[in-house]
């Protein structure tokens, strides 16, 4: 399948605000569900385009969108764990008939990338610790494990839920 990686279209922030949406839920991430806080946020790519670089991933062929991320490359809003001289990027997802086929790897290497155009030293991350297949995907690019770094979003809102944090220097 050949894909190409692009920023996303002001016509499309609403579909990868859904497409974000529906692969947390259909990966079980959300505690409460449709109900989940977290949900909004995650809906919300119109917020996310204006203060972060919103990318997709587009079949080359017929233009659907088959995954997303959102970038930070300079702090800002969207960075929960980045300091300076690190990029870091948020919120992956593939829509399910994407998966298996690179799309991941692909939106990965494609922040990497952006990261160090920028000349940064680091690209790092915040993780479900479910999301057993993305933590085997950032092994294989490179990250390490920064267990010092992990960190309870919203406790009042998630308690127990700590984020694993992982780190690529560039």
């Amino acid at each position: 399948m050949d894909i190409t990686i692009r920023a996303v279209l002001n016509r499309e922030v609403e579909e990868v605000g859904e497409l974000t949406a529906q692969a947390y839920l259909q990966d079980d991430l959300l505690d409460s569900g449709e109900s989940d806080a977290y949900l909004s946020v995650l809906r919300d790519a119109r917020h996310r385009a204006a203060h972060a670089e919103v990318l997709v991933a587009a079949d080359s062929g017929s233009g659907a969108l088959l995954g997303t991320v959102t970038y930070a490359g300079d702090g800002g809003e969207y960075a929960e764990i980045a300091r300076p001289g690190e990029g870091e990027f948020r919120m992956l997802a593939v829509r399910a008939e994407g998966r298996n086929r690179g799309i991941g790897e692909a939106m990965v290497r494609a922040c990497a990338d952006r990261a160090r155009a920028s000349r940064l030293e680091r690209l790092v991350l915040s993780s479900h610790p479910a999301m057993h297949a993305a933590h085997r995907l950032y092994g294989r690019l490179g990250f390490v494990r920064t267990s010092g770094r992990d960190w309870e979003p919203h406790p009042e809102l998630y308690p127990g839920l700590r984020l694993i944090t992982f780190a690529l220097d560039l």
